[in-house]
């Protein structure tokens, strides 16, 4: 059966958790599943066969950690082990499909942890390969909590031409760990064109019903959902669930008739629930899949889609008629750059273009640099700005997030260099109205090469919901009939092609006084002609007065509300201009750079103390704030944390062996036994070791002896422990025991996606922490209770 043939024609059943059954065979807690297929062959061989008699359609092979980071020291090669799972799940199979099973690393990709993107892509494609080798039918992707390793994850299973599943984990809000939400997942993977995506992990499928909803109203492609049998808790020193088989095959069929398409289970789940619901659910038919027809672009964080309202693109990063921008990029100030990406975004810009293209510069290198490290500290989209395909490859593969794409245009040879890129990465893509015979003079000259651009961007799989053509923009200074022809063609576009539109406005009025009076004017006939999206500098007042008052007048901003948000008293005061940041401004910036030079210029007149107090730490506490209001996300959270870091390097030069006395208390933090994920405690360290704490890092895999020398040795009053899988709870608790065994007033704070309040609460942590900024909290409340320097 091929799998992409089957889908919509029925419900298809993935099966349900491996490590449950595993635990349940005697694995013991910290050995790694994958193992078992060399070892224990005929274990997992059962385990298959139970699930397929179950009703399975499609058995995940038992390799979710089998990549090269994860086996490190084990012995054995990815290759040999998932070699052995494919061929055992094969074996198993009896007419089912075979899913290789790709997890997360455990680590964060670059610029916000130590790993790079080619190297994640390359570390997922060993995976990738071997299983399409040892006879794969399909590759699932699950348990992705960050989009940027999940797009790594895809990019390197889409080389092997099998079907490519994906499944991210959410929170009950809908946001992944790194920030993301389900609209920016769905259009980066739809963008990338996997097969089928979905959720999966994190909590049961009651949980899961207020998420499905808004996964299916933005989605166009089928849908997946694996939760688990519920929420964990530990009985006796296990770990079990609370959602037995028929309330968990229940709760699945309503999302099922509600338009999920593949159904199965994570952790907890096991053949009984399977079994349940196969029985509840085969003879449901498929709800059709309606395309949403949704023109989006999206970042790490948010979607931004087109057609609601004009949406403003800041076109400040770009060098032309800009010397201080020019001078930035000769000098390569990637802070100049950040600074200008936050005053747009803190000025109204959804989207920012990223243009450095100047003869002397290396836009190859340059540009994705330049689009990494924006993305680091804006959570806007962006729109790659280059004529030269390979810097437009470049910037577009390591972009984390669907981006905008400026430009194609309508000669054979842009088209052919352009639409690959946008089939493969994905993305929209600004359609320029011109041609080998340049920009023609009529608006029906520029319809028809729009017209063209579109039938051929159709013959790349290409929709005309990812082209926004635009009719150029040539200034009135040489031929007061320019705006004239741009808004017919413009018209001419929107009624009888159906496809977007956007606009350079201030090209209009090149050569001309008082340009800021033309260019407003014209942004208005734009916008009441249809405009769809304007390459603007959200620095005007007069542009930005013009756009929230269109947007008043024609109903597109609900009760004014914008409006009147944007002329208020209690409006915050305007972005500081890129060379004033304070301090504290660039901490919160996320602004390395800035931060250490304002850092010195500050202990020239202030005591390193008093900066310490004054500047960064409330800084801090203030991006804390906003990410636990959902404002900013987990990497401008980080970057700030950077960005103090840098400072406070700078601060404590000047400070000498006066810094080291005033560090406050000692903290350990340790991923359990047996887990080897270290992506929440290396967030914790950072963010710990930025508010004062010693922080000692005991690393992953840490048996509870370790954990309890180490904190009888430094006399530490706070450990961390952190653990991400099931089958690594037990050595969380037995280390919490040994804890209080022998060091009763030592107090544990506990995280990790597997744990919830009440788990923690049974296996005996003193504190739950539900994010990074929870567990400084917690710190400062014990270490102040206690008469520390908290």
């Amino acid at each position: 059966m091929g799998i992409l043939e089957d889908l919509g024609k029925r419900l298809l059943f993935f099966d349900g958790g491996m490590g449950t059954l595993l635990q349940e065979n005697g694995l013991p807690p910290g050995e790694l599943p994958e193992l078992w297929n060399l070892t224990r062959p005929k274990v997992i061989f059962d385990i298959h066969s139970q699930y397929r008699k179950a009703g399975a359609d499609i058995l995940k092979t038992n390799t979710f950690g089998a990549n090269a980071i994860k086996l490190r020291g084990s012995g054995h090669s990815p290759e040999e082990i998932i070699s052995a799972a494919v061929g055992i799940a094969k074996k198993a199979a009896g007419g089912a499909l075979v899913a290789m099973d790709i997890g997360p690393t455990g680590k964060l990709l670059k610029p916000l942890g130590d790993l790079a993107f080619e190297d994640a892509v390359a570390v997922f494609s060993e995976a990738a390969q071997a299983g399409k080798k040892a006879g794969a039918d399909l590759i699932l992707i699950e348990t992705m909590s960050d989009t940027y390793e999940c797009k790594a994850a895809v990019l390197a299973a889409k080389q092997t031409g099998l079907p490519v599943f994906a499944t991210v984990v959410a929170d009950e809000e809908g946001k992944l760990l790194t920030g993301g939400d389900l609209p920016a997942a769905v259009a980066l993977l739809e963008g990338l064109q996997v097969d089928a995506l979905g959720l999966n992990c994190g909590f049961g499928p009651e949980q899961m019903k207020r998420l499905v909803p808004r996964l299916l109203e933005c989605c166009s492609f089928p849908v997946i959902l694996n939760p688990n049998a519920g929420l964990p808790r530990s009985e006796e020193g296990k770990t079990v669930f609370d959602v037995g088989p028929e309330k968990f095959s229940a709760a699945m069929e309503e999302l099922a008739r509600d338009g999920v398409w593949i159904l199965g289970g994570c952790c907890g789940t096991t053949p009984d629930y399977i079994a349940a619901l196969v029985k509840r659910c085969a003879k449901i038919p498929p709800k059709p899949i309606g395309r949403k027809n949704r023109t989006v672009v999206s970042s790490f964080a948010k979607a931004v889609v087109f057609g609601e309202k004009p949406v403003l693109i800041g076109e400040r990063i770009n060098p032309t008629g800009k010397p201080k921008l020019k001078q930035a990029l000769r000098d390569n100030d990637m802070d100049y750059l950040l600074r200008e990406g936050i005053a747009q975004q803190q000025k109204g810009a959804h989207i920012l273009d990223v243009n450095v293209g100047l003869p002397e510069i290396d836009e190859r290198t340059l540009l994705p640099h330049a689009v990494s490290e924006i993305q680091s500290v804006v959570d806007l989209p962006l729109q790659i700005d280059t004529s030269d395909p390979t810097a437009m490859e470049a910037s577009m593969r390591i972009y984390n997030g669907k981006p905008l794409i400026n430009s194609v245009n309508g000669k054979k040879e842009s088209m052919e260099a352009v639409f690959p890129l946008v089939k493969k990465y994905g993305g929209v893509v600004i359609a320029l109205t011109l041609d080998e015979n340049g920009i023609p003079e009529t608006a029906e000259g520029r319809y028809k090469i729009a017209e063209r651009i579109v039938k051929t961007a159709a013959q790349y799989g290409i929709p005309r919901t990812d082209i926004i053509v635009d009719t150029l923009v040539m200034t009135i200074s040489a031929g007061q009939e320019n705006a004239a022809v741009t808004l017919e063609a413009l018209r001419m576009v929107r009624e009888r092609l159906g496809v977007l539109t956007s606009l350079g406005v201030s090209n209009i009025s090149f050569g001309l006084p008082h340009r800021e009076h033309i260019n407003a004017a014209f942004f208005l006939m734009a916008l009441q002609n249809g405009l769809d999206a304007a390459i603007v500098n959200p620095g005007s007042e007069e542009m930005m007065d013009t756009y929230f008052a269109y947007c008043a007048l024609s109903g597109k901003d609900e009760k004014c509300m914008a409006y009147i948000d944007r002329y208020s008293a209690q409006k915050a005061a305007p972005a500081p201009a890129p060379g004033e940041l304070s301090l504290s401004g660039a901490v919160t910036g996320g602004l390395k750079e800035s931060a250490r030079a304002a850092a010195h210029s500050l202990l020239k007149t202030q005591e390193p103390l008093d900066i310490i107090n004054s500047e960064l730490i409330p800084a801090l506490d203030r991006v804390g704030r906003d990410f636990e209001k959902g404002v900013l996300f987990l990497p401008q959270l980080l970057m700030s944390a950077e960005a103090a870091k840098a400072a406070f390097e700078e601060i404590r030069a000047s400070m000498g062996r006066e810094a080291n006395r005033s560090k406050k208390e000692k903290i350990i933090l340790a991923t359990v036994k047996g887990d080897i994920h270290d992506i929440g405690k290396n967030i914790v360290k950072v963010l710990l070791e930025n508010y004062g704490y010693d922080v000692i890092d005991l690393g992953k895999d840490v048996p509870p002896e370790t954990v309890v020398d180490a904190a009888e040795k430094d006399g530490v009053k706070l450990v961390g422990l952190s653990a991400l899988m099931t089958t690594t709870v037990a050595n969380m608790a037995d280390t919490i025991r040994l804890l209080r065994e022998k060091i009763p007033a030592c107090r544990v704070m506990v995280g990790g996606a597997v744990l919830t309040p009440e788990y923690a609460k049974q296996i005996g942590a003193d504190f739950y922490a539900k994010d990074a900024m929870a567990s400084v909290h917690y710190a400062q409340e014990l270490f102040a209770n206690a008469g520390g320097q908290a």
